[in-house]
């Protein structure tokens, strides 16, 4: 088996997380649209390891639900009472029957911003070295209050990990400290955990204790640093959520730019670690793109823009817009200020403009919607133009209707289309219409009442009023020029 691909890869995710005050397990808080457990198990897995098996304890149904939704077969082992590191390893050893052979690795499934490539040279590190454990370690700017990692100055080997609190002075002034990440020689690290003790101050088995248990039989521990020391980063509060998840939009944000993504303001754009891009798009600032929305070559979004599950065709332009499970065509133009909802389905450059709205619906290639509109469950043909103020009336109080609009049309500004109903090819509907009834291609649609003028109600009917001073001087005027 190559160093690559352990034998196994343990996840610990049985803690509570009492600090982050909250009902929701630690591990299952989200950041750049992961859980911290899946960010842990979504590097685990760039190792391609013959098992991966997630230590759950606390609220262990809402854990195992959510990974056997975003990671489906995954496999988990049960630790019913959370009595230290080493017991949790113990747990997830017995969940795989026989020792492993070959590497472990056991990470935290805290840590949401450990890389792939991290644990890779952790576990090409310890298969090089021929250690019994590899610990990963990282060279910290401030220490306090991280285990130290003390080495032989001749062969660099890890002697001991000396918390804080225990250190001397010359120990203290160390900056390389232990993450709480390990690579083990399977068969080792089986023997070993059977040994662990809980005479301690906690009453729990500390995995750490496998390190002197191994020295002790004259194996040899060994460490692989870090390259950056933000990725050993544990959350525990939601101070460190933030901080985390602004690291995390960093790193993302960076990736893109690498890539051939003009990202105008970093500082007020947020992504998800499922967002993709095509070069040369453009995002403007205050956006926020999550889920697993896309955003094609030449694309513009922004300002202030939060787009969902949606994708962004070549070219298109989107601002002050959200969006929802969209689809934004090849040269379309979304926005100021509109709302595309699950559904949404807009053709090569198609418009949706000023304050509309659109849902469940498709607009054809060229096809338009400039102002002040809502369209809902709606099919609308290539090249037609919705006038200001339309309303597609989709729902009757029980069920929802489908509206279908012809193309090359011309609708009026302020009509109704009272769904079910059918516009032909060709159609133009009068201004403040309500439409009812299918309208046959080629057809003028009128349905308002005739437009009746009461001469002299305001003078009758609001005498004194400012509206009938005015009625008068108007008159007064007309009556004057003739």
């Amino acid at each position: 088996m190559s160093a690559n691909r352990p034998a196994a890869v343990v996840v610990l995710a049985a803690g509570e997380g009492t600090r982050m005050k909250s009902k929701t397990p630690k591990v299952l808080h989200e950041i750049a649209g992961r859980s911290l457990v899946g960010h842990v198990v979504s590097a685990a897995r760039e190792l391609e390891p013959e098992h991966l098996v997630v230590v759950v304890g606390h609220a262990r149904e809402r854990v195992r639900g959510h990974l056997e939704e975003v990671y489906p077969g995954t496999r988990t082992a049960v630790q019913e009472e959370q009595n230290g590191t080493g017991h949790a390893v113990r747990m997830a050893l017995e969940e795989l029957g026989a020792a492993p052979e070959g590497t472990v690795v056991v990470v935290c499934g805290d840590t949401p911003l450990l890389s792939g490539a991290t644990l890779r040279a952790l576990a090409e590190t310890h298969s090089g070295d021929g250690n019994a454990v590899t610990v990963l370690t990282a060279e910290v700017p401030d220490a306090t209050g991280y285990g130290r990692i003390v080495r032989n100055p001749g062969s660099g080997a890890v002697t001991a990990i000396v918390e804080h609190k225990d250190a001397s002075p010359g120990q203290l002034d160390i900056r390389e400290i232990n993450s709480g990440v390990f690579a083990f020689d399977g068969a080792l690290l089986s023997q070993a955990i059977k040994q662990l003790r809980t005479d301690n101050s906690q009453g729990e088995e500390y995995l750490t204790d496998v390190l002197s248990i191994l020295r002790e039989a004259g194996h040899r521990v060994g460490a692989s640093v870090a390259a950056d020391h933000r990725e050993i980063l544990g959350i525990n509060n939601r101070v460190q959520l933030a901080e985390a998840r602004a690291l995390l939009n960093q790193r993302l944000l960076e990736a893109a730019m690498t890539a051939g993504v003009t990202v105008v303001d970093p500082a007020s754009t947020l992504v998800d670690v499922t967002v993709t891009f095509e070069q040369d798009a453009v995002i403007h600032p205050g956006t926020q793109l999550l889920g697993a929305t896309h955003i094609g070559e030449d694309a513009e979004v922004g300002p202030n823009t939060r787009l969902t599950d949606t994708v962004v065709g070549r070219g298109a332009r989107v601002d002050n817009t959200v969006a929802v499970s969209a689809e934004i065509g090849e040269g379309a133009s979304v926005g100021p200020y509109a709302y595309l909802r699950p559904g949404a389905r807009l053709g090569v450059k198609a418009k949706v403009g000023t304050y509309v709205e659109v849902k469940n619906s498709t607009l054809g290639e060229g096809t338009k919607v400039p102002h002040l509109s809502y369209v809902g469950d709606a099919t609308i043909g290539e090249y037609s133009n919705i006038g200001a103020a339309s309303v597609f009336v989709n729902y009757d109080g029980v069920a929802k209707h489908h509206t279908t609009i012809g193309s090359h049309c011309r609708t009026g500004s302020d009509n109704m289309f009272v769904a079910p109903v059918t516009i032909g090819d060709g159609v133009y509907t009068a201004a403040g219409s309500v439409i009812t009834k299918d309208v046959p291609a080629g057809a003028l649609a009128v349905a308002r009442g005739q437009q009746r003028n009461i001469e002299g109600w305001v003078a009758r009917k609001r005498p004194g009023s400012a509206a009938a001073q005015a009625a008068e001087a108007a008159s007064e005027g007309s009556a004057g020029e003739s």
